[in-house]
């Protein structure tokens, strides 16, 4: 199951989104890119509970190796209440992000930084009961990614397929893009406008290169 998802959270109807109108435009300089895991880097599967349930979406690692060659960093943000469901443990979640480096190095790519939040209000395992600041929405992992990394979050770019994505990263002050894969915005948890709209991951790299390479 995916990692964060309630099954009982409401949907929006096929083809729906919550998003207003939005202008699909380049970036400007851009100090570090932030991404959703499941739905952006990988294929939005029933279950990524062991390494072998890890798919990479389609061009995401030669996406991820433009960023890593134009010198802008690259950071994983990504919610994993299935840890505080009881479906996978931490040590599974490390095994995956293994996977998952392993996958991107094969495609010349790498991530400067893996934030992970295990929380989850309707937990089954009591230690990760915990309505916390870094489960998006919240802007808990972001701001640590900042602090490590040493980023401005105000010239970054979350890259997200879900409304949640998008409304921290609006909250931390980023911009903002929604890729159509994953979710594409029909999760239904909250209203947040994006500022573009674009296929896929090696889209939303065409567009926060766009300056560079012009």
């Amino acid at each position: 199951m995916r990692r964060d998802e309630d099954p009982t959270a409401r949907r929006d109807p096929p083809g729906e989104r919550q998003f207003a109108s939005v202008n699909t435009r380049p970036f400007g300089r851009v100090d570090a890119v932030l991404l959703d895991r499941d739905g952006v880097i990988s294929e939005q599967t029933a279950f990524v509970n062991r390494p072998e349930d890890f798919v990479l979406v389609e061009g995401a690692a030669e996406a991820i190796a433009r960023l890593n060659r134009a010198g802008i960093p690259v950071a994983v943000i990504t919610n994993q209440g299935g840890i505080a469901m009881g479906y996978l443990t931490e040590d599974d979640l490390h095994a995956i992000h293994e996977r998952m480096r392993q996958l991107l190095a094969e495609g010349g790519a790498h991530v400067d930084g893996i934030y992970y939040c295990p929380h989850h209000t309707q937990a089954t395992v009591p230690a990760y009961a915990v309505d916390c600041s870094c489960r998006k929405p919240g802007i808990g992992m972001l701001e640590q990614a900042r602090d490590e990394l040493e980023i401005d979050l105000r010239k970054s770019v979350l890259v997200g397929d879900a409304t949640t994505d998008i409304l921290a990263g609006l909250r931390a002050g980023c911009s903002t893009i929604l890729v159509e894969t994953g979710f594409g915005g029909k999760n239904g948890k909250a209203e947040a406008t994006p500022d573009a709209i674009v296929a896929d991951l090696p889209a939303a790299v065409d567009l926060i290169l766009a300056d560079l390479d012009s």
